[in-house]
């Protein structure tokens, strides 16, 4: 079994932030801010790729729900909701799980860096992904 598995089963404690019969949504152990949530499907998949649609679906209605009274409770600047698939994209824990990320422009610890990529033939690249 997987920690979010374990998480789902009681076996681990958490601090219970939504609960319903599909998810579960609770405050990150290792916060990158205050309020740092994750919403877990309680079916394992192991990504956001192999996730059931309406299972999938139901994460992200959840999060948006969580993202609202974040936003309404805490006074945060800004929210990133994001989902990371495989290690190479920062996915360390092998279930599928959505992190709500309150942001605040004052006191804010998270790094998001994005760089430029050499010029991109968009012709070709539209090609390989047909």
């Amino acid at each position: 079994m997987c920690i979010f598995c374990d998480i789902v089963a009681g076996k681990i404690p958490n601090y219970t932030v939504y609960e319903d019969e599909t998810v579960l949504a609770f405050f990150d152990v290792n916060p990158t801010s205050y309020g740092h949530c994750l919403v877990v499907p309680k079916e394992h998949c192991d990504s956001f790729l192999d996730c059931p649609d309406e299972v999938r679906n139901h994460v992200f209605e959840v999060a948006q729900k969580i993202a609202n009274n974040l936003e309404e409770k805490l006074h945060c600047d800004g929210i990133n909701i994001l989902s990371n698939v495989h290690e190479a994209a920062g996915q360390s824990v092998h279930h599928f799980h959505v992190h709500i990320i309150p942001r605040y422009a004052n006191d804010d610890h998270v790094t998001l860096e994005f760089g430029k990529i050499p010029e991109v033939d968009f012709k070709e690249l539209l090609e390989k992904i047909k």
